[in-house]
Formats: structure tokens, sequence, C-alpha cells
């Protein structure tokens, strides 16, 4: 096969060369991006989102049925447990910790873990993706990252897709993240789609009557120093401690009115109020405020110090690339609709995505121009350098291939193992184009120096990628937990060492003796 390929030579490299570079313009396309790739974990968090507002205990409530839908569709020897997180956490640390961004009372998460032999925890989602919204009007859902890689790759996100309205116009912004969500909605691949931040979050508006308040010796300070003792705490406001004399422990002292005496509008107009001032008589909150019903944000949210709205989003079905590229098409479509001085940017797992790309894609760039350049120092050649890296195009077709017949998207773990891929695949041209050139040398011409080369290093060359890709067999059959994040990397080593092995022995021998027949050697000159 060598000998018919050296013996049509220009029309073989021509073909082999343009099915490469084919291959590449074709498939990349159809790949799919994403940052790394899916984990079965076993487990699933559901967030869960009530109409504005409602209390603790209602919310407390709806969790039960919706557990008990959940339970209903998944079977009871499936599931291990499952743990219900309900309103804000009870400390600001642990909120800082927490990466279902929850907002207030009506916010929920639910932490279902599965049994070792479940079904994929991707269909459960799908199933309630569709039934829970059907179950429980009104209410919205979200699935979050469980696992600790999901969590991770997220940056503290609780979705890969954060969708960004950056300005100082609040109510203008709103308008347009809601014009900007019915759009997305309708983009192939996008799953929980919600805005952060509710802007139906009821209010009771105090306003004090500073005349009254004059009048009777108070000032506006008084009055809200007592509101928020009786409805925080003193804590914030003056800090106590109590020193008990037996263990020497310190504990911290608030005054607060019970929560059953605050339950009613009527009872928080009760509220007693006392002033700096010792000739103002005790009066009642009624007697100095006026109360009003009103609703506003429940969150407010900044970053770098600009007020945002966020739309978080993820991908399920779909790559995470082309549901990105989709989005963003409708947001340069509806950009002119912006309030003036605001702006869109999409963050999340997508910016971190592209940002690797372009790092990884640099970084094989750059190790095939350093490995031409660290054979150029040994060689003390640039020509035969050149032919080593030849491979190069087949083994970037044998990796697209591979991930396609695969159904592999392109990932992070992917390109790793192309930049893998290239040491291996160098290092077996080496072989073929060093003995070709030896042979050059002892008076032999390029065709059948050629042909002697890639004859005698066959099974070398052999040797040394079946090593490889017998090696990364087990890492690209993804097994056990957590199999499916390396499983990109065997399996662009074994796709792109697949075709640089058939490059190395046909398409390496065929462009050394192409390029080295017309060269004049001192051996040959001298016969």
């Amino acid at each position: 096969m060598l000998e018919t390929c050296l013996h049509h030579r220009r029309v073989f490299l021509v073909a082999f060369f343009a099915v490469c570079v084919g291959s590449l313009a074709i498939l990349i396309p159809w790949l799919g991006q994403d940052f790394f790739p899916n984990v079965d974990s076993g487990t699933f968090k559901l967030h869960m989102r009530a109409p504005t507002g409602m209390r603790i205990e209602e919310t407390a409530n709806l969790c039960d049925q919706v557990e008990r839908s959940i339970r209903g569709q998944i079977p009871a020897r499936e599931i291990h447990n499952v743990i219900d997180n309900i309103g804000l956490p009870y400390s600001g640390i642990n909120l800082s910790y927490s990466n279902s961004a929850p907002v207030g009372t009506s916010d929920a998460d639910i932490l279902v873990t599965l049994s070792a032999s479940h079904h994929p925890t991707d269909e459960y989602i799908h199933q309630l993706r569709l039934t829970l919204p059907k179950q429980f009007p009104g209410v919205s859902f979200a699935f979050l990252p469980a696992d600790m890689t999901g969590q991770i790759l997220n940056f503290g996100l609780p979705a890969p897709i954060d969708v960004q309205i950056v300005g100082n116009d609040l109510e203008g912004n709103q308008l347009y993240a809601d014009t900007l969500l019915s759009k997305l909605k309708y983009v192939t691949g996008t799953a929980d789609l919600r805005i952060q931040q509710p802007f139906d979050q009821p209010y009771l508006r105090m306003r004090i009557e500073r005349t009254k308040a004059e009048e009777l010796g108070f000032s506006a300070h008084d009055i809200a120093q007592n509101l928020l003792v009786s409805l925080s705490g003193s804590f914030q406001t003056s800090p106590t401690f109590w020193v008990d004399p037996k263990n020497r422990v310190s504990y911290q002292i608030a005054t607060q009115t019970p929560q059953y005496r605050t339950d009613t509008l009527q009872d928080l107009q009760n509220i007693p109020v006392t002033g700096t001032d010792p000739n103002a008589p005790p009066s009642l909150m009624a007697s100095l405020v006026s109360v009003q019903r009103g609703a506003g944000m429940a969150v407010v949210s900044h970053y770098n110090v600009a007020p945002v709205i966020d739309i978080f989003g993820a991908a399920a079905g779909r790559d995470l690339g082309a549901v990105a590229g989709d989005i963003n098409k409708i947001i340069d479509a509806t950009r002119q609709q912006l309030p003036r001085g605001s702006r869109v940017v999409v963050r999340g797992q997508v910016q971190t995505m592209r940002s690797s790309y372009i790092g990884l894609l640099a970084g094989l760039a750059f190790s095939l121009v350093l490995v031409y350049l660290l054979i150029v120092v040994n060689f003390q050649s640039w020509l035969d350098p050149f032919i080593m890296i030849s491979a190069f195009p087949a083994a970037l077709a044998g990796i697209a291939w591979f991930l396609f017949l695969t159904h592999t998207t392109l990932s992070v773990p992917a390109l790793m193992g192309a930049i893998m891929c290239m040491g291996v695949a160098t290092s077996n041209s080496i072989l073929v184009v060093s003995f070709a050139t030896e042979k050059i040398a002892e008076g032999k011409d390029s065709i059948s120096a050629a042909l002697e080369a890639g004859f005698t290093r066959f099974r070398p060359v052999l040797m040394t990628a079946l090593a490889m890709i017998i090696g990364m067999v087990p890492m690209a059959l993804g097994l056990g937990d957590g199999g499916e994040q390396n499983a990109p990397l065997g399996r662009a080593v074994i796709g792109g060492l697949l075709f640089a092995t058939v490059s190395t022995l046909f398409f390496v021998p065929a462009f050394f003796s192409l390029l080295q027949g017309s060269r004049q050697h001192p051996a040959q000159t001298g016969n």
C-alpha cells in the first residue's frame, strides 16, 4: 500500500490532505461545545420558588406536596433520601456558601439523593421538568448543580447561563428583561429560564407623620429604632453579652418582640414607642405613622457596583455553545430596546468556557510551534521538522471524527487530549523521517528511502500508538462514578492517534519523498 501511495504521491497527498481539512470543516460545527461534560452523580437539587411573599409555613406545606409528587414519579427503591431546605439560611455565612440564590421565605431547595442502582438522573430531571409546572401552577422550578463538580464549574452561580441587564434604570431594565425572557424561552435546548430578582414582593410602607412626632417629642430615629428592635432584635444596634460566672462562657443577649405578637397589621400598629426625650409621653406606632401597602423588589443585586437583573438558565439536550450562540443572536436583535445607559452581558459558565477555549486553542497552536522549533534545533534542519509535523492535520481530523462518532462534544478535556495526542504523533513521525534521512545520506533515492523507512519503522510506530490507545480505552469508556468527566480526553487521544498513525505510515513518507526528491545530497553527487 505504501509503495502504491509513493508512486502516485501527488494525487495521494492532495486527496489525503483534502479529506483531513474537509473533515475538520464539516464536523467541527456539528460537534458542539461544552465547558465540561455532565456527570451523573446520582443526586439532583430542585429549586422551588412559590409566589413572592408566601409565608414560610405555607412554603413548607408546598414542599411536602412537591416531595410527594417526586416520590410518585421516581420508584421508591431508587430514592435514598430527600432533604428540604426552606427559606433563607439563618446566618449570612451560610447564605454566602449557598449556590441556589434564595431571596425570601417563598424559596426552597429540595435535594434528592438516588440509590446506587438508579436509572440515569437526566431522565428523571427531564420528566420532572415536564410534570411539576403542570401540577403546581404559579410555582417556578429550576434544577441546580447538586454535585461539587457542577457547582465549581458555575463559580457559585445557580445556573451555567447568566444574562445580566446592567444599568441604573431598574424599571426600564425590568421591562426589557421580561421581553428578552419571553424570546429566550423559544431557544431550542434552554431550560429553567427565570428572572432572579422578583419585582412583586409585598411591602408595608410606614410613613412617619413628622408633625405629630415632633409635637409629641419623638424623632424619626426614635420611631425607626423601636420598630427595628421589635421586629429584628436589639443585637444589631446595641450588642449585649452576659458572662456566666460558673463556666465563664459569654452569651449574646437580644431583646425582640415575640413573633406571635406581631402577626397582624394591628399588632404592628400597637408597638409601643419610647424616645430619648424624657418629657415625651409613651405612644403607640399607630399614632405616629401611616401604613400603606405596596410592592417592590425582593432582592437588589449589584455587579461591580452597578445594579443588575439576572436571567438564569441552563442547557438541556443541546450543547452549551449552540444555546449561547442563539441567545447572543436574540440579544443583538433586541439591543435597541435597551433603556439609555443600560447594557446586556452574558456571563456564567459561557464566559468561562470561551476564555478557556481561547487559552487551550492558543496552547495547542503554541505546542505545534514549540515542537517544530525543538526538532529544528535537534536536527539542524528546517525541512525535516516540517515533514515530521505534517501528521498534525490527520490527528486533528481523527479527533473530530472520533468525537463525532461517539456523540461527544468539544470540551476542555477533549482539547487537553488533543494537546497530548500531538506529542505521540510527532514522536512516531520522527522515527520514520529520521530513518529515511539516514538512507538518503547513504545514497538512496527519496522514494526508496521513504519505502524502506515505512517498512522498517512499521512495528515501532504501531507499538507506540497502540500502547497509548489501549491505555486510553478504559478512560474513553467513561465507566465508574464520574467517568464521564474524563471520557472526552481518552476519546480525543484515541481518535487522533488512529488517524495520526495512518498519516505517519503513508502520508509522511509520501510527503518526504516529494520534498526530498528535488534536493541534492553529497552522497548522491559523489556517485
